[in-house]
């Protein structure tokens, strides 16, 4: 271990999960040297709907990484479920895919080997250093440091990014996932998302016999375990409650962050830990992605303010997409219009849903708002 401590890296990455290994796979596309450390040990598994929309399975073929079909199950499109009123569309192109995290990570590490990063795990990060990063106080010599350390990013804090947020934290953005895993076979080849009071949960259909159920309020003592938490969707309790539990419950936090900075010298974040969106939208699988291969790019330039610029560009349609859904969220009436809407005129959700997952033209979009607009008028 001391020999490879010893060895100049290109790139340290710390944090293995998949916007990690993502960015270590990008850097190693462009022929830099790239050694990974995190505290855990693989397969890391993390709470989330656990679906890849086709904007994030093109995101992660970019980086060589395929989804192999055994360990995935293909869905067609988004199905919007609220007070009985349902719309759905299909994905304009390309397939989605619910899997399980820790089978996506198993997957992603092992490409990484394959191209020939080094993995260092159980290995916590412990500090920043002039000369790259201190791993259980041991100095690994690197010319960029990578965070990818998550929401909670401990790098962002030593890189005195977190003082540079344009978003506060608790304020508000502030939400709690929990997800579990019911054995049970999918009622439908679409992702579901069903909207109550209170909460939202997503229906992500993940093997033949296997669906993940995800939660997501701004109350952190709503449980799935708890019957109250998934009384409110009739419909999907039925479905599940005499299913057999495939996992137990896990949790985490789902936070609208923005920095005004991602980068600092020879520092910069990737990730949930250089921002994000809402849990609602979806998207950070694909957000995490297409990051890293912008970040792996400019590595290798060593452009990073311009991973600064195309960075906040990036962010700027799942920020909107979650705007949008926050606040349909937080407005029942608002959504039972918007609902209506969209199961008379199905081909509104479908535009809405080409932009969610990068389809269509900017005036397309702008042109079915219009149009989207016009309906809740006259609704």
């Amino acid at each position: 271990m001391a020999f490879e401590f010893a060895k100049p890296w290109d790139v340290f990455v710390a944090g293995g999960g998949p916007a990690g290994l993502a960015t270590a796979l990008a850097a190693r596309r462009h022929g830099l040297s790239v050694i990974v450390a995190d505290g855990a040990l693989a397969p890391i598994d993390k709470p989330c709907g656990e679906g890849l929309l086709p904007d994030g399975v093109r995101a992660l073929r970019n980086l060589g990484v395929e989804i192999p079909q055994s360990e995935a199950y293909p869905f067609r499109g988004i199905r919007f479920v609220s007070e009985g009123t349902t719309a759905e569309a299909e994905f304009p192109r390309g397939t989605a895919y619910g899997i399980r995290r820790t089978h996506l990570h198993r997957v992603m590490v092992e490409r990484a080997v394959e191209c020939g990063v080094r993995m260092l795990w159980q290995a916590a990060v412990t500090g920043l250093h002039p000369e790259g990063a201190l791993v259980a106080g041991e100095l690994v010599r690197a010319r960029w440091v990578v965070g990818a350390d998550g929401t909670s990013s401990r790098v962002r804090g030593w890189a005195k990014l977190d003082q540079q947020q344009s978003d506060a934290h608790p304020s508000g953005n502030l939400r709690f996932a929990f997800r579990r895993h019911y054995l049970v076979a999918p009622w439908s080849d679409f992702m579901e998302l069903h909207w109550g009071r209170h909460s939202q949960v997503y229906v992500t259909p993940i093997g033949r016999e296997e669906v993940c159920v995800a939660l997501i309020s701004l109350d952190p003592k709503l449980r799935l375990r708890e019957e109250d938490a998934l009384g409110e969707f009739s419909e999907l309790w039925r479905g599940i409650k005499n299913a057999e539990y495939a996992s137990s419950e896990r949790g985490a936090i789902t936070v609208t962050r923005r920095l005004r900075r991602v980068y600092q010298g020879r520092t910069v974040l990737v990730g949930d830990a250089s921002g994000g969106v809402d849990a609602i939208t979806g998207e950070g699988l694909c957000l995490a992605f297409q990051q890293a291969a912008l970040l792996g790019e400019c590595l290798a330039s060593g452009k990073l303010a311009l991973y600064q610029k195309r960075h906040r560009s990036l962010l700027r349609r799942p920020a909107l997409i979650g705007r949008m859904m926050l606040f349909m969220a937080g407005h029942s009436r608002l959504r039972r219009r918007v609902m209506q809407v969209f199961q008379e005129h199905s081909r509104s959700f479908a535009g809405m849903l080409a932009m969610h997952v990068g389809e269509g033209s900017a005036r397309d979009h702008i042109s079915n708002g219009i149009a989207v607009g016009w309906k809740l008028l006259k609704a």
